[in-house]
Protein backbone atom coordinates (compact mmCIF):
# COMPACT_ATOMS: atom_id res chain seq x y z
CA UNK A 1 0.00 0.00 0.00
CA UNK A 2 1.53 3.41 -1.30
CA UNK A 3 2.27 6.09 1.69
CA UNK A 4 -0.32 8.34 1.98
CA UNK A 5 1.41 12.34 1.74
CA UNK A 6 -0.98 13.81 4.14
CA UNK A 7 -2.88 11.53 6.47
CA UNK A 8 -5.52 12.13 8.82
CA UNK A 9 -4.17 12.54 12.63
CA UNK A 10 -4.99 9.31 14.80
CA UNK A 11 -8.23 9.94 16.90
CA UNK A 12 -7.17 9.85 20.43
CA UNK A 13 -7.45 6.15 22.12
CA UNK A 14 -8.17 7.24 25.44
CA UNK A 15 -11.26 9.14 24.63
CA UNK A 16 -15.07 8.37 26.39
CA UNK A 17 -16.99 7.18 23.32
CA UNK A 18 -20.63 5.92 24.32
CA UNK A 19 -24.15 6.16 23.12
CA UNK A 20 -25.32 9.54 23.05
CA UNK A 21 -27.86 9.97 26.07
CA UNK A 22 -29.67 13.15 24.90
CA UNK A 23 -33.04 12.19 23.79
CA UNK A 24 -32.86 14.60 21.21
CA UNK A 25 -29.33 14.04 19.43
CA UNK A 26 -28.37 10.08 18.95
CA UNK A 27 -25.40 9.02 18.34
CA UNK A 28 -22.21 8.38 19.47
CA UNK A 29 -20.70 10.77 22.61
CA UNK A 30 -17.11 11.69 22.67
CA UNK A 31 -15.26 13.51 25.19
CA UNK A 32 -12.09 14.02 26.93
CA UNK A 33 -11.51 11.38 29.78
CA UNK A 34 -8.48 13.55 31.06
CA UNK A 35 -10.47 16.63 31.10
CA UNK A 36 -7.35 18.26 28.76
CA UNK A 37 -10.81 19.76 26.55
CA UNK A 38 -14.06 20.77 27.88
CA UNK A 39 -15.57 19.87 24.43
CA UNK A 40 -18.00 17.13 23.98
CA UNK A 41 -19.28 16.18 20.97
CA UNK A 42 -21.99 13.86 19.23
CA UNK A 43 -21.77 12.08 16.37
CA UNK A 44 -24.87 11.45 14.37
CA UNK A 45 -25.44 7.50 13.50
CA UNK A 46 -25.03 7.98 9.50
CA UNK A 47 -21.25 9.25 10.84
CA UNK A 48 -19.82 7.03 12.92
CA UNK A 49 -17.81 5.41 10.76
CA UNK A 50 -15.94 7.94 9.21
CA UNK A 51 -13.81 7.82 12.66
CA UNK A 52 -12.23 4.79 11.10
CA UNK A 53 -10.47 6.60 8.77
CA UNK A 54 -8.51 8.97 11.41
CA UNK A 55 -5.93 6.17 11.76
CA UNK A 56 -2.59 7.85 10.43
CA UNK A 57 -2.89 6.07 7.39
CA UNK A 58 -6.07 7.52 5.70
CA UNK A 59 -6.27 10.57 3.88
CA UNK A 60 -9.29 13.39 3.53
CA UNK A 61 -10.13 12.02 -0.07
CA UNK A 62 -10.23 8.48 1.71
CA UNK A 63 -12.49 10.10 4.54
CA UNK A 64 -14.72 12.39 1.35
CA UNK A 65 -15.32 8.91 -0.54
CA UNK A 66 -16.87 7.40 2.73
CA UNK A 67 -18.61 10.12 3.35
CA UNK A 68 -19.93 9.92 0.06
CA UNK A 69 -21.03 6.32 0.13
CA UNK A 70 -22.70 7.43 3.34
CA UNK A 71 -24.78 10.18 2.66
CA UNK A 72 -25.64 10.06 -0.97
CA UNK A 73 -24.00 13.10 -1.02
CA UNK A 74 -21.43 13.79 -4.00
CA UNK A 75 -20.25 17.16 -2.55
CA UNK A 76 -18.63 16.45 0.86
CA UNK A 77 -15.95 18.63 1.11
CA UNK A 78 -17.38 20.94 3.79
CA UNK A 79 -18.60 18.36 5.62
CA UNK A 80 -15.26 16.53 5.63
CA UNK A 81 -13.29 19.82 6.48
CA UNK A 82 -16.02 20.05 9.48
CA UNK A 83 -15.61 16.75 11.19
CA UNK A 84 -11.96 17.17 11.02
CA UNK A 85 -12.13 21.07 12.59
CA UNK A 86 -14.60 19.85 15.14
CA UNK A 87 -12.27 17.10 16.08
CA UNK A 88 -9.15 19.03 16.07
CA UNK A 89 -10.62 22.25 18.02
CA UNK A 90 -11.82 19.46 20.75
CA UNK A 91 -8.35 18.32 20.88
CA UNK A 92 -9.55 14.61 20.39
CA UNK A 93 -7.08 14.25 17.96
CA UNK A 94 -3.39 13.05 18.47
CA UNK A 95 -1.88 16.10 16.48
CA UNK A 96 -0.16 19.36 18.12
CA UNK A 97 -3.85 20.75 19.36
CA UNK A 98 -3.68 17.98 21.10
CA UNK A 99 -0.30 18.67 22.28
CA UNK A 100 -0.96 21.23 23.56
CA UNK A 101 -3.55 21.53 25.74
CA UNK A 102 -2.13 18.25 27.27
CA UNK A 103 0.96 20.27 27.76
CA UNK A 104 -0.76 23.06 29.48
CA UNK A 105 -3.09 21.02 31.59
CA UNK A 106 0.10 19.07 32.88
CA UNK A 107 2.05 22.40 33.72
CA UNK A 108 -1.37 23.63 35.46
CA UNK A 109 -1.39 20.81 37.67
CA UNK A 110 1.93 20.94 38.78
CA UNK A 111 2.03 24.44 39.52
CA UNK A 112 -0.83 23.66 42.27
CA UNK A 113 -0.34 23.69 45.93
CA UNK A 114 -3.62 21.36 46.21
CA UNK A 115 -5.29 18.60 44.10
CA UNK A 116 -8.48 20.83 43.46
CA UNK A 117 -11.95 18.51 43.68
CA UNK A 118 -12.79 17.36 40.12
CA UNK A 119 -15.79 15.76 40.72
CA UNK A 120 -17.93 17.91 43.58
CA UNK A 121 -20.71 19.40 42.26
CA UNK A 122 -21.15 16.49 40.27
CA UNK A 123 -20.81 13.53 41.67
CA UNK A 124 -21.40 14.67 45.12
CA UNK A 125 -22.55 18.49 46.50
CA UNK A 126 -20.02 21.23 46.60
CA UNK A 127 -21.42 23.08 49.40
CA UNK A 128 -20.60 21.84 52.93
CA UNK A 129 -24.32 21.62 54.30
CA UNK A 130 -25.84 19.92 51.72
CA UNK A 131 -22.46 17.45 51.34
CA UNK A 132 -23.39 16.89 55.46
CA UNK A 133 -27.00 16.72 54.85
CA UNK A 134 -26.08 14.03 52.05
CA UNK A 135 -23.57 11.98 54.81
CA UNK A 136 -26.84 12.42 57.18
CA UNK A 137 -28.38 10.39 55.03
CA UNK A 138 -25.96 7.79 54.16
CA UNK A 139 -25.06 6.74 57.33
CA UNK A 140 -28.62 7.35 59.32
CA UNK A 141 -28.83 4.78 62.00
CA UNK A 142 -25.14 3.38 61.86
CA UNK A 143 -23.10 2.53 64.77
CA UNK A 144 -19.24 2.84 64.11
CA UNK A 145 -17.18 0.04 64.36
CA UNK A 146 -15.27 -1.85 67.40
CA UNK A 147 -13.11 -4.17 65.84
CA UNK A 148 -9.28 -3.03 65.06
CA UNK A 149 -9.64 -3.06 61.17
CA UNK A 150 -7.11 -2.94 59.48
CA UNK A 151 -8.19 -2.10 55.69
CA UNK A 152 -11.47 -1.75 53.90
CA UNK A 153 -12.46 -1.97 50.30
CA UNK A 154 -15.16 0.67 49.25
CA UNK A 155 -16.91 1.02 45.77
CA UNK A 156 -15.64 3.93 43.76
CA UNK A 157 -18.84 4.24 42.02
CA UNK A 158 -20.86 7.04 42.12
CA UNK A 159 -21.39 7.54 45.55
CA UNK A 160 -25.53 7.70 45.63
CA UNK A 161 -25.01 5.05 43.16
CA UNK A 162 -22.92 2.70 45.95
CA UNK A 163 -23.70 4.50 49.29
CA UNK A 164 -24.99 1.46 50.88
CA UNK A 165 -21.63 -0.11 50.05
CA UNK A 166 -19.75 2.74 51.00
CA UNK A 167 -21.58 3.33 54.73
CA UNK A 168 -21.22 -0.54 55.74
CA UNK A 169 -17.40 -0.03 54.70
CA UNK A 170 -16.67 2.96 56.27
CA UNK A 171 -19.07 2.37 59.02
CA UNK A 172 -16.27 -0.79 60.19
CA UNK A 173 -13.92 1.99 60.84
CA UNK A 174 -13.85 2.72 64.60
CA UNK A 175 -13.21 6.27 65.49
CA UNK A 176 -9.46 5.70 67.31
CA UNK A 177 -8.34 5.32 64.11
CA UNK A 178 -8.19 8.89 63.10
CA UNK A 179 -4.51 9.91 63.74
CA UNK A 180 -3.18 6.77 61.30
CA UNK A 181 -1.85 7.19 58.51
CA UNK A 182 -4.25 5.79 55.81
CA UNK A 183 -2.86 4.44 52.52
CA UNK A 184 -5.30 4.34 49.53
CA UNK A 185 -4.91 2.40 46.75
CA UNK A 186 -6.89 3.39 43.99
CA UNK A 187 -7.79 2.22 40.34
CA UNK A 188 -6.15 4.63 37.65
CA UNK A 189 -8.17 4.38 35.11
CA UNK A 190 -5.95 6.53 32.66
CA UNK A 191 -2.65 5.87 33.61
CA UNK A 192 0.11 3.57 31.90
CA UNK A 193 0.08 0.15 33.08
CA UNK A 194 2.43 -1.47 36.00
CA UNK A 195 3.02 2.08 36.91
CA UNK A 196 1.66 4.01 40.34
CA UNK A 197 0.89 7.37 40.39
CA UNK A 198 1.52 9.50 43.24
CA UNK A 199 1.11 13.05 44.19
CA UNK A 200 2.40 14.92 47.16
CA UNK A 201 -0.49 18.08 46.98
CA UNK A 202 -3.30 17.42 49.20
CA UNK A 203 -6.63 16.71 48.39
CA UNK A 204 -9.48 19.56 48.46
CA UNK A 205 -12.44 18.84 49.31
CA UNK A 206 -15.86 21.24 50.87
CA UNK A 207 -14.61 19.43 53.75
CA UNK A 208 -10.91 21.13 53.96
CA UNK A 209 -7.73 19.63 52.80
CA UNK A 210 -6.44 16.25 53.59
CA UNK A 211 -2.76 16.04 55.11
CA UNK A 212 -0.11 14.09 53.05
CA UNK A 213 1.91 11.44 54.16
CA UNK A 214 5.06 13.02 52.96
CA UNK A 215 7.79 10.56 54.86
CA UNK A 216 5.75 7.49 53.11
CA UNK A 217 5.15 8.84 49.88
CA UNK A 218 9.39 10.44 49.45
CA UNK A 219 10.60 6.93 50.70
CA UNK A 220 8.32 5.27 47.94
CA UNK A 221 10.07 7.57 45.49
CA UNK A 222 13.73 7.21 46.86
CA UNK A 223 12.97 3.10 46.58
CA UNK A 224 11.00 3.09 43.29
CA UNK A 225 11.76 5.91 41.37
CA UNK A 226 11.41 3.97 38.21
CA UNK A 227 7.87 2.41 39.16
CA UNK A 228 6.49 5.65 39.46
CA UNK A 229 4.96 8.77 37.51
CA UNK A 230 5.48 11.63 39.94
CA UNK A 231 2.69 14.14 40.43
CA UNK A 232 0.90 11.82 38.23
CA UNK A 233 -1.55 14.01 36.16
CA UNK A 234 -4.06 11.41 36.24
CA UNK A 235 -4.75 12.36 40.04
CA UNK A 236 -6.18 15.43 38.88
CA UNK A 237 -9.29 13.73 37.20
CA UNK A 238 -9.27 10.34 38.81
CA UNK A 239 -12.25 9.24 41.30
CA UNK A 240 -11.17 6.60 42.90
CA UNK A 241 -9.13 8.53 45.60
CA UNK A 242 -10.81 11.59 45.71
CA UNK A 243 -14.19 9.87 46.64
CA UNK A 244 -12.18 7.40 49.65
CA UNK A 245 -10.62 10.99 50.65
CA UNK A 246 -13.93 12.39 51.23
CA UNK A 247 -15.67 9.70 53.47
CA UNK A 248 -12.43 9.32 55.79
CA UNK A 249 -12.77 13.35 56.10
CA UNK A 250 -16.13 12.89 57.14
CA UNK A 251 -15.29 10.13 59.59
CA UNK A 252 -11.81 11.82 60.95
CA UNK A 253 -11.82 14.91 59.99
CA UNK A 254 -10.41 17.13 56.87
CA UNK A 255 -6.83 17.24 58.08
CA UNK A 256 -6.98 13.39 57.98
CA UNK A 257 -3.51 12.10 57.02
CA UNK A 258 -3.46 10.36 53.63
CA UNK A 259 -0.86 8.62 50.76
CA UNK A 260 -2.55 8.52 47.76
CA UNK A 261 -1.45 5.47 45.15
CA UNK A 262 -3.07 4.86 41.57
CA UNK A 263 -2.13 2.12 40.52
CA UNK A 264 -2.53 1.35 36.68
CA UNK A 265 -3.45 -1.77 35.49
CA UNK A 266 -1.71 -5.39 35.40
CA UNK A 267 -2.32 -5.97 31.95
CA UNK A 268 1.17 -7.25 31.22
CA UNK A 269 -0.11 -10.75 33.14
CA UNK A 270 -3.67 -10.51 32.10
CA UNK A 271 -2.66 -10.63 28.79
CA UNK A 272 0.04 -13.68 29.23
CA UNK A 273 3.32 -11.52 29.20
CA UNK A 274 3.86 -12.30 32.69
CA UNK A 275 2.73 -14.84 35.33
CA UNK A 276 2.50 -12.78 37.90
CA UNK A 277 2.37 -8.80 38.28
CA UNK A 278 5.45 -8.77 40.12
CA UNK A 279 7.58 -10.90 37.14
CA UNK A 280 7.51 -6.93 35.63
CA UNK A 281 10.54 -5.36 37.37
CA UNK A 282 9.25 -2.08 38.32
CA UNK A 283 6.03 -3.14 39.73
CA UNK A 284 8.47 -5.76 42.10
CA UNK A 285 10.08 -3.11 43.15
CA UNK A 286 7.15 -0.98 44.05
CA UNK A 287 5.79 -3.70 45.57
CA UNK A 288 8.92 -4.04 48.56
CA UNK A 289 9.30 -0.11 48.37
CA UNK A 290 5.86 -0.46 50.06
CA UNK A 291 6.33 -3.13 52.14
CA UNK A 292 9.36 -1.93 53.84
CA UNK A 293 7.94 1.95 53.66
CA UNK A 294 4.43 1.45 54.81
CA UNK A 295 3.72 2.30 58.95
CA UNK A 296 3.19 -0.62 60.84
CA UNK A 297 -0.59 0.71 62.34
CA UNK A 298 -1.59 2.31 58.67
CA UNK A 299 -4.94 1.51 57.86
CA UNK A 300 -4.84 0.36 53.90
CA UNK A 301 -8.48 1.58 52.39
CA UNK A 302 -9.01 0.40 48.35
CA UNK A 303 -11.22 2.45 46.30
CA UNK A 304 -11.98 -0.22 43.85
CA UNK A 305 -15.17 -1.52 41.90
CA UNK A 306 -15.65 -4.82 40.36
CA UNK A 307 -17.30 -6.29 37.39
CA UNK A 308 -18.13 -4.08 34.57
CA UNK A 309 -20.46 -5.87 31.78
CA UNK A 310 -22.64 -4.63 28.88
CA UNK A 311 -22.98 -2.26 25.77
CA UNK A 312 -20.64 0.63 27.65
CA UNK A 313 -18.27 -1.81 27.79
CA UNK A 314 -18.30 -3.52 24.73
CA UNK A 315 -20.44 -6.57 24.92
CA UNK A 316 -22.86 -7.18 22.77
CA UNK A 317 -25.94 -7.77 25.03
CA UNK A 318 -27.59 -5.62 27.42
CA UNK A 319 -26.46 -6.01 31.29
CA UNK A 320 -29.42 -6.14 33.99
CA UNK A 321 -28.51 -6.40 37.30
CA UNK A 322 -28.69 -9.93 38.69
CA UNK A 323 -29.64 -11.24 35.71
CA UNK A 324 -28.76 -13.69 32.84
CA UNK A 325 -24.96 -12.47 32.12
CA UNK A 326 -24.92 -11.08 35.32
CA UNK A 327 -26.29 -14.02 37.39
CA UNK A 328 -23.28 -15.76 36.61
CA UNK A 329 -20.64 -12.41 37.10
CA UNK A 330 -21.89 -12.22 40.78
CA UNK A 331 -21.02 -15.84 41.29
CA UNK A 332 -17.87 -15.59 39.65
CA UNK A 333 -17.11 -11.97 42.12
CA UNK A 334 -18.22 -13.95 44.99
CA UNK A 335 -15.04 -16.84 43.89
CA UNK A 336 -12.40 -13.94 43.67
CA UNK A 337 -14.20 -12.38 47.17
CA UNK A 338 -13.41 -15.64 48.80
CA UNK A 339 -10.03 -15.27 47.44
CA UNK A 340 -9.39 -11.69 49.09
CA UNK A 341 -10.95 -12.76 52.43
CA UNK A 342 -8.85 -15.51 52.80
CA UNK A 343 -5.59 -13.34 51.75
CA UNK A 344 -4.76 -15.73 48.92
CA UNK A 345 -3.13 -13.18 46.43
CA UNK A 346 -2.21 -16.72 43.98
CA UNK A 347 -5.48 -18.03 43.79
CA UNK A 348 -7.10 -14.28 43.70
CA UNK A 349 -5.10 -13.56 40.51
CA UNK A 350 -5.74 -17.05 38.82
CA UNK A 351 -8.91 -16.01 39.01
CA UNK A 352 -8.44 -12.37 37.50
CA UNK A 353 -6.34 -13.96 34.45
CA UNK A 354 -9.26 -16.53 33.59
CA UNK A 355 -10.52 -15.87 30.03
CA UNK A 356 -8.32 -12.35 30.12
CA UNK A 357 -10.39 -11.14 32.85
CA UNK A 358 -13.59 -10.73 30.59
CA UNK A 359 -15.03 -9.26 33.98
CA UNK A 360 -13.13 -6.26 33.67
CA UNK A 361 -12.52 -6.10 37.32
CA UNK A 362 -11.07 -2.54 37.30
CA UNK A 363 -10.18 -2.87 40.49
CA UNK A 364 -7.87 -6.11 40.31
CA UNK A 365 -4.76 -4.31 40.90
CA UNK A 366 -5.63 -2.13 44.10
CA UNK A 367 -6.59 -5.19 45.45
CA UNK A 368 -3.55 -7.07 44.39
CA UNK A 369 -1.07 -4.24 45.43
CA UNK A 370 -2.71 -4.90 48.84
CA UNK A 371 -2.40 -8.70 49.01
CA UNK A 372 1.00 -8.38 48.07
CA UNK A 373 2.24 -5.37 50.52
CA UNK A 374 0.08 -5.31 53.42
CA UNK A 375 0.84 -7.29 56.80
CA UNK A 376 -2.01 -10.75 56.31
CA UNK A 377 -5.34 -10.25 57.34
CA UNK A 378 -8.30 -12.37 57.18
CA UNK A 379 -12.04 -10.42 54.99
CA UNK A 380 -15.27 -10.42 55.72
CA UNK A 381 -17.53 -9.16 53.01
CA UNK A 382 -20.09 -7.07 54.42
CA UNK A 383 -22.20 -6.01 51.24
CA UNK A 384 -22.13 -7.00 47.35
CA UNK A 385 -23.69 -4.89 45.14
CA UNK A 386 -24.45 -4.78 41.51
CA UNK A 387 -26.09 -1.27 39.68
CA UNK A 388 -27.19 -0.55 36.33
CA UNK A 389 -24.79 2.46 35.46
CA UNK A 390 -27.09 2.90 32.58
CA UNK A 391 -30.30 1.13 30.94
CA UNK A 392 -27.76 -1.88 29.54
CA UNK A 393 -24.32 -1.89 31.91
CA UNK A 394 -23.80 -3.07 34.86
CA UNK A 395 -20.92 -2.07 37.80
CA UNK A 396 -20.55 -4.47 40.59
CA UNK A 397 -18.91 -3.78 43.53
CA UNK A 398 -18.89 -4.06 47.38
CA UNK A 399 -18.37 -3.43 51.27
CA UNK A 400 -15.56 -5.45 53.08
CA UNK A 401 -13.14 -5.11 55.98
CA UNK A 402 -9.89 -6.92 56.87
CA UNK A 403 -8.59 -7.72 60.10
CA UNK A 404 -5.03 -8.88 61.38
CA UNK A 405 -4.89 -12.31 61.96
CA UNK A 406 -3.68 -12.12 65.18
CA UNK A 407 -6.16 -9.88 66.36
CA UNK A 408 -10.28 -10.51 67.37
Amino acid sequence: MAEVANPLPRLRRDLDLMPSPIADRPGLLLRDSFRYSDAILVLPPPLVPALELFDGRSDELDLRALLTRLTGDLATSGLAQHLIQALDEAAFLENTTYERYKQAKHAEFAGQAVREPAHAGGAYPDEPAALSATFERYFAGTQRGSRDVCAIAAPHVSPEGGWESYRDAYSALPAHLGSRTFIVLGTSHYGAPERFGLTRKPFRTPLGDSTPALDLIEALHRAAPDSIQPEDYCHAVEHSIEFQVLFLQRLFGPDVRVAPILCGSFARSIYGQDRRPEDHEPVRRFFGALREAAPADAVWVLGVDMAHLGRRYGDPFAARAQQDHLAAAAARDQQRIASLNAFDADTYWEQVQERQDDLRWCGSAPFYTYLRTAPKARGELLRYQQWNIDESSVVSFAGMRFTQENKP
